[in-house]
């Protein structure tokens, strides 16, 4: 059975996170394990605080998973801070991690900071030479090359600029955009490629980068090309969001087990 290793942090809400990892592996048919790097306290409001997992610790969970299940792809999350980032980074060589998605998570949707500034810095020297694929949404490229991101060009040139920094593809993704239609632009060095879909309109957004990262590394995981797997993750967000029904007070979740519950419970 093909087998994910998510290496993130832990929503109390189950939304995001590794929660939400794991929830998408298991409805896509992969065998999905996690090493925490950091705790949230959180809901579908926001995040009201994090305990940072000590990066010593999260290599001791990489090593113990890497001793009994060597996983067939890898996706990374939160990483909280520059020392998370060198140890993973570190455990990525040393275990030659194959098919590293990288998503850059950086700010909670209530503004929470959830990489450091030194930690940013670690992520483009370090991690991003090592990704199979890397998925910055507008903001998060924005960190990354530290200008505003605006045109159809713009977001080209980005992909371009973050794909010089080692990363053998990239996918900038377009729910920050306007319009009533959502792109994500997919970079190999090459060539460019859009995935298109209409944007849902819906509350039940909390966990969407997370998600679609972590469907990517579950098609890598069942032997898919990447533009194939993101295509197919593409899709597998997309109904997510189509079909979530309402939880919480705030951005709710998305719907991972769409295809076996329907329009709900």
């Amino acid at each position: 059975m093909p087998s994910v290793l998510t290496i993130a942090g832990s929503d109390s809400s189950g939304g995001a996170g590794i929660q939400a990892d794991l929830k998408t592996y298991a409805a896509l048919a992969v065998y999905g394990m996690s090493a925490i790097t950091a705790l949230t306290a959180q809901n579908t409001m926001g995040v009201t605080g994090v305990h940072e997992v000590p990066a010593e610790f999260v290599a001791a969970q990489i090593d113990a998973v890497f001793a009994d299940i060597v996983p067939d792809a890898v996706k990374t999350g939160m990483l909280a801070n520059a020392a998370i980032v060198q140890a993973v980074a570190g455990k990525a060589r040393q275990h030659a991690f194959q098919k590293l998605v990288v998503d850059t998570v950086m700010v909670s949707k209530s503004g929470i900071r959830l990489l450091s500034d030194d930690g940013v810095g670690a992520m483009r020297e370090l991690l991003l030479p090592l990704a199979e694929v890397v998925t910055p949404n507008l903001p998060e490229a924005e960190i990354l090359l530290e200008r505003k991101i605006e045109s159809r060009e713009d977001i080209r040139d980005a992909a371009r600029a973050i794909q010089a920094m080692g990363a053998r593809h990239v996918v900038i993704k377009g729910g920050h955009q306007k319009g009533d239609t959502a792109v994500d632009v997919l970079f190999d060095g090459r060539e460019f490629r859009e995935y298109s879909a209409p944007r849902i309109e819906t509350a039940s957004t909390h966990g969407t980068g997370c998600t679609f990262a972590s469907a990517i590394a579950a098609f890598l995981a069942r032997g898919e090309s990447v533009p194939a797997a993101v295509g197919h993750a593409k899709d597998y967000v997309t109904e997510a969001l189509r079909r979530a029904y309402p939880i919480g007070h705030g951005h709710g979740p998305v719907h991972h087990f769409w295809r076996w519950w329907g329009e709900g419970p």
